[in-house]
């Protein structure tokens, strides 16, 4: 255990000094100033009472500050998260809150339990297998989502839970009669002045700017009495300890989102996290990230949470405002425990248009234009991945719409490999470097002798494609071939079946005249054509180092 029990935060207060501090502290300060408004906005995203993002903000975000290898992450509820906390628990709790919270803190603890068991068994890696194009599909229909999620509380009409934009503007659409204006003017209002600080003053408290002045107009006009929906009595004080209901029947049916929340969130918070450890000049573990991530959504599991990831948004300003280690992370989350112990009653007065205003403003960033443009321009393919992942998860749902992704990613990667790239190689003149006869045209081959380089992997799904082509090319040469030279520094593995493919096209060559030879073998490919028997149809010796040795002795048994 020694291994999960790692905590970064006091290997780097060995070093600390005074100016690290006022970084950290102000840092600190200025993440729980956006972090309180946008905690409850969050929580009210995921169904649950606004309080919960508070219980959510506290000890996840001090856990992690101790555990987490990143010095700038900040975590705690975010936009996507709670997207997929409200689609896995909505269908199970229906309108009852009780239940609702308790479904919550119990997706809380399997993520944060399959988080943890990745990360002690080292599967920070398969992350790598959630491609950009899909990640920014999913992301870029996720938000609009979660934008079009909030029109309820942005329109003040009642428009039922979906997470089908069609099915919710047909309800907007239906009610357009009884469109609450002053609430719709508070939620313009917000995002409107959210974007003007944005861009005037990045630094400048918005949020807590639009939250003090949203509440203060209820208060002051007494809007709650002409039907602005309000946050309401919130409860005072640190969220009490509260093991888990563990109900087999709904453990069961959390599963599959708890695993979708585990990578999505996990996704989220290393890319965030090395984006600035790049800049920071330092490397994040993705394995210990998976830890601090289980580990802060065991803990808060335990009080009243509901799943946290890092998020790029507060992670920005944390980094602005000079974040130098996790101790930033510990003084945001004491900001957020005082303000639970004292600050809860200036809470009810809150317009709930007001947190649906910051959610929508966080949102408009998740959709990738720029990334479809520059897939258009250098990779196609990824945008066909990145618009049938985006298509899905508008039609399909968020669960679904990453899973059609990921399979669609997978599924293009066997079959864009099923006909590896393949180059005829020429001598260039005067040096023994051979090159794609396509790309040099200057280059020259040698009578009788093919030489081809494979730029791929060697397995089951692209076997008879090598055994074609290499058949191809010898029945289309002008010359009698006595020779194949398979240039092999590309091929980076192969599995049994190339293994095999191999061993068959040298006997297959060898039945007509032809030798097969090989140049430029690795070794754990060389490791795996041995055990194949490669040696029952290519000697050892006709196993190279270089295309030009292969053709110094071909030319020497001619002589």
């Amino acid at each position: 255990m020694q291994q999960g029990l790692r905590l970064p935060l006091l290997h780097s207060l060995r070093t600390y000094d005074r100016e690290a501090f006022k970084g950290d502290l102000g840092a600190g300060l200025t993440t729980a100033i956006m972090l309180v408004p946008q905690g409850m906005a969050y929580a009210m995203l995921a169904g649950l009472d606004p309080i919960i993002g508070l219980y959510a903000a506290a000890l996840p975000t001090a856990i992690y500050a101790f555990m987490g290898t990143s010095r700038v992450l900040a975590v705690g509820p975010v936009a996507m998260v709670s997207l997929l906390v409200a689609g896995a628990v909505a269908p199970m709790a229906g309108a009852d809150p009780v239940l609702y919270a308790a479904y919550a803190g119990l997706l809380m603890l399997l993520v944060g339990a399959l988080q943890f068991g990745m990360g002690m068994a080292r599967l920070g890696f398969l992350v790598k297998y959630l491609s950009h194009p899909v990640i920014a599909g999913f992301t870029s229909a996720a938000a609009l989502i979660i934008g079009f999620s909030q029109l309820k509380h942005i329109l003040g009409v009642p428009i039922e839970r979906s997470h089908h934009i069609h099915t919710i503007l047909l309800q907007a659409i239906e009610q357009a009669s009884a469109i609450h204006v002053a609430t719709l003017t508070i939620a313009v209002a917000t995002v409107l002045t959210l974007l003007v600080w944005k861009k005037a003053a990045p630094r400048f408290p918005r949020f807590l700017f639009v939250v003090a002045g949203g509440t203060l107009a209820v208060w002051g006009l007494d809007l709650g009495a002409s039907g602005v929906a309000m946050v309401g009595t919130v409860p005072r004080g640190l969220p009490s300890f509260a093991m888990p209901t563990i109900d087999l029947k709904a453990l069961e049916a959390l599963i599959p989102s708890a695993l979708a929340i585990a990578f999505v969130g996990f996704m989220e918070s290393i890319a965030v996290a090395k984006n600035f450890a790049r800049q920071g000049g330092y490397e994040v573990d993705a394995d210990q990230e998976l830890r601090a991530l289980g580990m802060a959504n065991l803990g808060g599991a335990f009080f009243q949470g509901y799943p946290v990831t890092g998020g790029f948004s507060r992670t920005a300003v944390n980094a602005e405002a000079g974040a130098v280690t996790g101790l930033a992370g510990l003084v945001t989350a004491f900001v957020v425990a005082m303000a639970l112990l004292f600050l809860t009653p200036l809470f009810f007065y809150m317009p709930k248009a007001v947190l649906a205003g910051i959610i929508m403003t966080a949102v408009f960033g998740l959709i990738d234009v720029r990334e479809a443009k520059h897939l258009w321009k250098v990779a196609r393919p990824d945008l066909v991945l990145m618009g049938l992942t985006f298509v899905a998860t508008l039609t399909l749902g968020i669960e679904l719409g990453i899973g059609v992704g990921v399979g669609a990613s997978l599924l293009w990667f066997v079959i864009s490999n099923a006909k590896p790239h393949v180059a005829v190689l020429g001598r260039l003149p005067d040096s023994t470097l051979y090159r794609n006869l396509d790309r040099y045209p200057d280059a020259t081959v040698t009578d009788g002798v093919i030489a081809l380089r494979i730029d791929g992997p060697l397995f089951f799904a692209n076997t008879a494609f090598l055994t074609d082509t290499v058949a191809g090319l010898v029945e289309r040469s002008s010359y009698l071939i006595s020779a194949v030279i398979v240039e092999a520094g590309a091929i980076g593995s192969v599995d049994a079946s190339g293994a095999a493919a191999v061993v068959d096209l040298g006997a297959s060559l060898k039945s007509r005249g032809i030798e097969l030879w090989l140049s430029t073998v690795r070794g754990p490919v060389l490791d795996a054509l041995v055990l194949g028997g490669i040696h029952d149809a290519v000697p050892a010796d006709h196993i190279v180092a270089s295309v030009h040795d292969a053709m110094l002795r071909i030319g020497e048994g001619r002589e």
